[in-house]
């Protein structure tokens, strides 16, 4: 009992004594709420890379909103709700883009706050620069969102953040770009972007030229708004500090990596990879590319066609799928005999539009996801090799040197650049070529795949278009100009939503118009069939806010109307 009562009137002791025993020091034993194997504040390269991953998948195909945006923009045609431009209020891929928008953006306020008070401002200034990317394409889907208090909750206890108005939101995002260029170019900080920046290794010229060529576009996309910013568009282009070659784009990487994660780019996941289609090639963009569009580039194929599809078909083989070899109806929704090109189109109710073809269906190529180039020999891709299917290394292109140099001709041909616009576009539509051999010279394919550059085909092709560009009317030219922009960013279908909304090119297809929709015909009767049980859904120039967002959040607004609700640059 007295040993006890001894215990009990000396716990001091005891516990030194414990202590020594153990041989831990008495603070550390007793600091129970402090873990130091896994610290509360994650390093700022591991940040840094965690977020250019998130940026990079904002838009993108597979579960965001690229595989959308392609059919809305008829780059690509589907099966799903976007077809005939039915995207509903809880749509995944839709919602799955507002989320991933902000839980990027709360890893780079977090870069932001650490950077900032750190000193690493240079870390602080490719964050702020991400901001500014992922916002402006918040805004461009959606209009009003959460800006000023998002990602507040954990700082000023901000739940229910408001929803900010859209034109000043990019009114904020001018400035956001300027005070990241001063912290980029400051080079201050006991730690430096490296390894860990996976868009230019850290290397903060080239973020400040990204950082003017995206004020430029933005610029763009503003232009026809009653308080354009005149005085800083001009000393933006008075500083001329914009990318200069494709070494300079901005655009993520892929790999030929499928474990612990795939690495590899999206939309070869989602065809090559998958067990069903989610998006097929567009009929529309393919009559295009083939010259038989009798409304533009009329006669006159382009040479990328073989990089951007890839026919399972070849010429005259008759689908093996379906159809009747002795009646001969390829019970193809949309056939093209002469190349095995094999489609659904745009709205289509055909009876044919619904069945299975995995093994005639044609595939995105080696350009838009590190496919495979059609050599013209056809081949199922279940039966081919995996490395002569494509690896999946092409990247996931969210702003390059080509769709620049169509920017400026834009800008130079509605009077906000001086320059010539025609020889702006013949740079443009010369460096997409180039791209499309850069792409395929880092894709790793085991095919000999012919280079485009310099070839005769291509040089023919671009002749024709500047003959068609310089004979034309000035809205034709700026439908040349987007047209050709469209084309060339094949894969990258975000920019070229906006460009439709704010300029009405390219032409796209419209099943319920009155001239013929395609100019090919199976031998189906399909193109005399009309589109009676089409939905007439209106084109929709902004997007359903997500309706969790609006059932938890105190603040937000009534769900609006899609089809009428524009966007403050959409003139």
């Amino acid at each position: 009992m007295k040993l006890i009562n001894k215990i009990r009137n000396n716990k001091s002791i005891v516990v030194l004594s414990l202590c020594s025993t153990f041989f831990l020091s008495c603070s550390n034993y007793l600091d129970v709420d402090k873990d130091t194997d896994y610290p509360t504040k994650a390093p700022l390269n591991l940040l840094l890379t965690n977020v250019e991953k998130s940026t990079a998948l904002i838009g993108d195909f597979n579960n965001n909103t690229g595989r959308l945006l392609s059919t809305y923009t008829h780059q690509m045609t589907s099966r799903e709700e976007e077809d005939q431009y039915g995207i509903k209020v809880g749509n995944i891929n839709m919602n799955n883009d507002w989320d991933a928008i902000y839980l990027a953006l709360t890893d780079i306020q977090t870069i932001i706050k650490q950077g900032t008070d750190s000193g690493n401002m240079v870390y602080v200034g490719m964050a702020q620069i991400q901001k500014a990317y992922i916002m402006s394409f918040a805004v461009d889907l959606w209009g009003d969102v959460p800006y000023s208090e998002a990602t507040q909750l954990a700082t000023s206890g901000i739940v229910s953040p408001k929803f900010d108005n859209q034109k000043e939101i990019y009114t904020q995002l001018f400035a956001l770009i300027e005070t990241a260029k001063v912290n980029l170019a400051s080079n201050l900080g006991t730690e430096l972007p490296g390894d860990d920046d996976l868009y230019y290794g850290g290397d903060t010229a080239k973020w400040i030229k990204f950082a003017n060529t995206f004020k430029l576009k933005l610029y763009n996309q503003t232009r026809l708004t009653t308080d354009f910013d005149q005085a800083g568009f001009d000393a933006l282009v008075a500083e001329n500090n914009f990318f200069t070659s494709n070494a300079d784009d901005f655009q993520f990487d892929r790999y030929d990596v499928i474990s612990p994660s795939n690495e590899r780019n999206q939309l070869f996941i989602e065809s090559y990879q998958s067990t069903q289609f989610g998006t097929y090639q567009s009929p529309w963009f393919y009559e295009i590319l083939k010259g038989v569009n009798p409304n533009i580039h009329t006669g006159n194929p382009d040479p990328r066609m073989p990089y951007y599809f890839y026919n399972q078909l070849k010429s005259g083989q008759f689908p093996p799928d379906q159809g009747n070899a002795t009646t001969g109806n390829p019970g193809a929704d949309y056939w093209d005999a002469s190349t095995g090109f094999f489609s659904i189109r745009f709205g289509s109710t055909g009876p044919d539009r619904d069945k299975s073809a995995e093994n005639s269906y044609t595939y995105p190529g080696i350009f838009p996801c590190g496919g495979r180039f059609d050599d013209g020999q056809g081949g199922s891709v279940a039966t081919l090799d995996t490395n002569f299917s494509g690896k999946g290394k092409a990247p996931h292109r969210i702003l390059t040197y080509d769709e620049f140099l169509y920017i400026q001709a834009e800008l130079i041909h509605v009077g906000k650049l001086s320059g010539n616009a025609a020889t702006k576009l013949e740079e443009a539509i010369t460096a997409s070529f180039a791209k499309v051999d850069q792409v395929v010279a880092n894709s790793g394919t085991s095919q000999s795949v012919p280079v485009l550059s310099g070839s005769g085909d291509v040089t023919t092709f671009i002749a024709n278009v500047m003959t068609e560009f310089n004979a034309a009317s000035p809205a034709k030219k700026l439908e040349i100009i987007m047209t050709q922009k469209w084309v060339g960013t094949f894969g990258d279908p975000m920019d070229q939503y906006t460009d439709y909304r704010r300029t009405g090119y390219p032409v796209l297809a419209d099943p319920l118009g009155a001239s013929p929709e395609y100019q090919l015909n199976n031998g189906d009767a399909f193109p005399l069939q009309d589109f009676q049980t089409v939905q007439n859904n209106p084109f929709q120039v902004s997007f359903y806010w997500p309706q969790s967002e609006l059932n938890a959040n105190a603040n937000a607004p009534a769900q609006k109307n899609p089809a009428t609700y524009k966007i403050f640059w959409d003139n």
